[in-house]
Formats: C-alpha cells, structure tokens, sequence
C-alpha cells in the first residue's frame, strides 16, 4: 500500500489550516502522513497544531515556501508526496483513487486533476478544469497550466530532480514540474482533488511582477525563445499591467 507525504509549509495562517489539516487527515486512506513546517508563527497557528497529536510538525525560521516544503520533503517518509499550503484544502476521499492510478501505472510519476478556486469564507469562485499540459506548453506558451494543490508525484521523481529550487520565491513549483516532466509520464485525471483559496494576501497576489520575472527566467532557461507566447504574455500581464490583467 502506497504511502502518502502531504507537506504543508505555513506563517501565520492559523485563520485557515485547521481546515487543511482537516482535509488531509479526513481521507478515507490511512496510509499517510501530514507534516506542517511552520515558519515561527505568532498567531495561534503553534495552539491549533498542538491540538493534533498524529501529525508531524516543527516551527523555526525559514528563508521561504521552497525551503520549508524542502525541509519537509526531508522529513517524509511517503512514496507519493505534494505539499498543500495552509489556505487551501483537499476535496473528499481522493487518495484512493489517485494511490490505485499509480499502483497500476508504474511509469506514471504525476498524477493531476481538477481545482475549485474559493475566497476566504470558501465561496466558489470558479472550477478550473485542467487541461492536460506537456512541456511544450509550459514552456513556451503557459506557465498557469500548472495546478500545484491538485497534483501528486513520486518522492523518487521528486528527488531525481533535485527538489525545488529555493532561490525562487513565486514559481519554485513551475520549475520543478519542468524538471520533472522531463524525466516521467503524468496522467491526468477529471476530478475535483483540491480546493485553492484566492485572496488578496497569497503570494501570487503579493508578488505577481515577481512571478512574471520568474517565469521568464525559467523558461529561457529551458530554451524558450523571447517571441514566445509564454514570454510576453508573462511581460505583458504579469510585469507590467498585474492589476488589469489578474482574474477575479
């Protein structure tokens, strides 16, 4: 039976992670584990995870999200790992079937379905359903393809390809499923598996000409070319008019 490795990397989000810890440790598939890496929270995020005795977790500083899922990643013990911030949450009893996909498809190394964007009381906003994406396309066409809370991989996948680059502060997670998708298969699947909570204070909100830079960097790096769609819409909406351009 597979393992799960879910690592939530949180700072002062005690408004929300109790419902993602709910989500995770609700599924109806026993064999996993959370880990929460708290960046030195002093809100009452440190109370809450004292409340949940079959959790791992730990608070010290961080120099970010990328250091603390990696630090994470390295305290897991699972076969199949993701990382869940603590503003968002899972759909009901999904890990069944997405332990069953890759059990019967040992060349799959990622497994991705669908995500419900919400506001902070968990209105829905809108269902993304997620096309299915290859390299091409994030490369040089859409970065936003990825869909990070509704994906799963192999920790060995993970690990082959070296974890997530810290010096990345917005699209740490694009540049690692670059790196991976390079090296395995993903298969897609038509489900609901997550929900990701849209408010003013994420970090894509914070930081989206950041994002937009970064996006830029990384696909240039994988020979992106500068006339390509992915380069200038990332300029465009993203640099230069992030406010007109961000959906609501």
């Amino acid at each position: 039976m597979l393992k799960f490795s879910i690592i939530t990397p949180t700072l002062n989000q005690s408004k929300y992670i109790r419902q993602t810890i709910e989500s995770v440790l609700s599924q109806d598939y026993e064999n996993k584990e959370l880990i929460v890496v708290d960046g030195g929270s002093v809100d009452s995020t440190i109370d809450i995870l004292n409340e949940y005795k079959n959790i791992k977790w730990i608070s010290e500083q961080d120099s970010g999200a990328a250091n603390a899922i990696n630090k994470g990643m390295k305290m897991s013990g699972g076969d199949i790992v993701t990382w869940l911030n603590s503003d968002d949450y899972y759909d009901v009893n999904i890990l069944k079937e997405i332990a069953d996909i890759f059990e019967h498809n040992p060349d799959v190394g990622i497994v991705y379905g669908n995500l419900t964007f919400v506001d902070e009381t968990g209105k829905v906003l809108w269902k993304d359903y997620t096309t299915g994406y290859d390299l091409d396309t994030l490369i040089h066409k859409n970065a936003d393809a990825i869909r990070q809370p509704c994906t799963f991989f192999r920790k060995t996948l993970f690990d082959l390809a070296g974890g997530l680059d810290e010096s990345f502060t917005c699209v740490f997670d694009y540049d690692l499923f670059i790196k991976m998708m390079k090296i395995t298969v993903t298969k897609y699947v038509n489900r609901n598996f997550a929900f990701y909570r849209d408010y003013s204070d994420t970090l894509t909100r914070k930081f989206m000409r950041k994002q937009g830079r970064e996006i830029i960097k990384v696909s240039m790096k994988n020979n992106a070319r500068i006339y390509d769609k992915i380069v200038i819409s990332s300029f465009i909406k993203k640099v230069l008019f992030p406010k007109i351009f961000f959906r609501k």
